[in-house]
């Protein structure tokens, strides 16, 4: 890859993964679209860690996603699983047999007029029939559409998303989707529910078969890989499914980076007892297995706990969102996530994947939590050591593993602040003036962050980063922001200028604490007192009762990890 990028694969497994990952796509895209010009220089994040250039049959380069997505049928809406960019499998399979055709069709989704606009509005079909796509950035592709006659955009209601392809702003290679058609999407029959069930997914030639495929692709392609993130469903069947994904590539490719996200949708209701008993299990089995083959599990929710008992979604000073929509949660953790995998896609002196965990993990805590300040309050012309000594301590941070009370006890943690002009890093008083905090003192941006880090959380090991590059909130990305916001996600003084929020500055946080231990403790604790004979459905799923036992055995050694001791001197 130019410039020797250290690649990362990406899997998506499950539908509110898929959720997660489409405002992902679209965040890169977003930002992939504000350096295309080659005369401008380099930015702080290197795409091609996340990107892959092709060719199309035409001979016209493309750049997408290095991913693998797996999910239901009937998940796809009117999305190609093939993609639109390469052309129609179908149709090049028709056109390759020259024998008797018979053609047997399902009933087609009706046309999602947004995946339409896609084309019309990057110009991907020209009138010659021939793909034009998005150029690969700094001028390896061909000129977009001139402003002039591109079309604007249509954006999709909240009320028209009901899969994650209805927002998706990002072509896929043809080998990225892998669709399970055993398993349902919509209706009560034939959903992936249990662990168990996921399990055995990739326990079939076909979908093992299938996987293996598509990993060899794009490994054999790659120069430097440093490792594989995951974005998985912890609630539903999935937690098996990513639970035998890592398992597989911590076999095929040890010494690679396994960082998995295990993903939870908002609140739940008590008056549905099923689906929250399946939720509890699934999360426990999946963080026992995924932790066990992974270098770092993090969880992420909106919600307030991974327990039986619903807690309140947590809540930002700034954003107003419907826990209850997966269109809008999935944009919050993905602006999270966009943030925190900041270290390990640096252009310039990255953290490799395999590092960064390794500097969360010691003593077995695999299991890290996550926070954030979305967006990071800064008022036009204040200094950031004005803005961090206005925004306290750890309760400034929004937690968003649904871990309960941030609180306890850090041993280590990575933070990346970004979207700040490195004008207002570092304090502007006069000489001779008195200084209001020590973070006034510091000659640098990232010295004022560890300097803030070091009084909140003494003697954490800590690593920071602290980027010029703020994160892209352009549509398709919900109005969630609160109207006094500037366009660049500042707070206003006066009244609100009433435009729309096009970027913001973040600030996120991957932790290893002991919030991770007492979470997993509650929830061997809750497993526990559960007597899983009255769910013979989940245990006929291919899960038996000693494999419970064993799982509230590897949750309490987890939980364990994080008492007694920081790991500083291991």
């Amino acid at each position: 890859m130019a410039g020797g990028a250290r690649e990362v694969l990406t899997l998506q497994l499950g539908h509110f993964a898929g959720f997660v990952g489409a405002h992902w796509w679209n965040q890169q895209d977003a930002a992939l679209c504000a350096t295309t010009d080659a005369r401008e220089p380099p930015g702080e994040l290197c795409p091609d860690v996340l990107y892959r250039a092709g060719r199309t049959a035409h001979g016209q380069e493309t750049y997408t996603p290095r991913l693998i997505l797996m999910d239901l049928k009937g998940s796809l809406s009117s999305l190609k699983q093939e993609g639109g960019l390469y052309g129609d499998r179908q149709l090049d399979a028709a056109i390759a047999w020259q024998g008797k055709l018979t053609t047997h069709k399902e009933e087609l989704y009706p046309p999602n007029p947004y995946l339409q606009d896609l084309l019309s509005a990057e110009g991907v079909l020209s009138s010659d029939g021939i793909w034009r796509v998005k150029p690969i950035p700094n001028g390896k592709g061909p000129p977009p559409l001139p402003a002039a006659i591109a079309p604007k955009p249509l954006i999709p209601t909240e009320s028209s998303i009901r899969v994650w392809s209805d927002f998706l702003r990002v072509h896929l290679h043809p080998r990225s989707i892998c669709m399970i058609q055993k398993y349902n999407h919509d209706g009560e029959a034939g959903r992936l529910e249990a662990f168990g069930q996921g399990e055995s997914v990739l326990k079939e030639p076909r979908y093992l078969e299938e996987l293996e495929d598509r990993l060899h692709f794009y490994m054999e392609e790659c120069d430097y890989l440093q490792g594989f993130q995951i974005l998985c469903d912890l609630h539903n069947g999935f937690s098996g499914v990513g639970a035998k994904a890592t398992e597989l590539l911590q076999d095929e490719y040890s010494g690679r980076g396994i960082i998995t996200w295990g993903l939870l949708p908002g609140p739940y209701s008590l008056g549905e007892p099923q689906k929250n008993i399946y939720r509890l299990l699934n999360t426990a089995f999946g963080l026992v297995h995924m932790s066990a083959h992974s270098s770092l599990v993090c969880p992420l929710s909106l919600g307030g706990s991974l327990g039986l008992r619903p807690e309140p979604p947590v809540t930002f000073p700034h954003l107003h969102y419907d826990a209850t929509l997966p269109f809008h949660c999935a944009a919050i953790l993905a602006t999270a996530l966009d943030t925190v995998t900041v270290p390990y896609r640096l252009r310039s002196s990255p953290v490799s994947m395999v590092h960064l965990a390794d500097m969360l993990n010691s003593s077995g805590k695999k299991v890290a939590t996550a926070a954030a300040t979305i967006p990071f309050p800064l008022v036009p012309g204040q200094s950031l050591p004005d803005a961090l000594v206005q925004l306290g301590g750890a309760t400034a941070w929004t937690p968003l593993s649904a871990c309960g009370d941030p609180s306890g006890t850090r041993f280590a943690q990575s933070v990346v602040l970004r979207g700040l002009d490195k004008a207002c890093h570092t304090s502007r008083l006069a000489p001779g003036t008195r200084l209001p905090s020590p973070l006034h003192a510091c000659d640098t941006g990232e010295d004022v962050l560890a300097q803030y880090l070091q009084q909140q959380q003494p003697g954490v090991r800590s690593s920071t980063h602290l980027l010029l590059a703020p994160c892209k909130v352009v549509p398709p990305y919900p109005c969630l922001f609160s109207p006094s916001l500037s366009r660049h996600g500042l707070l206003l003084d006066g009244p609100p200028l009433g435009a729309a929020v096009e970027s913001i500055p973040v600030l996120g946080a991957l932790c290893s604490s002991s919030t991770s231990g007492r979470a997993l403790g509650d929830l061997a604790r809750e497993l526990g007192k559960l007597d899983v004979r009255r769910w013979a459905s989940f245990m006929d799923a291919g899960v038996e009762q000693g494999d419970v036992e064993e799982a509230l055995q590897e949750l309490g050694s987890l939980a364990q990890c994080y008492q007694g001791g920081d790991g500083l001197a291991d």
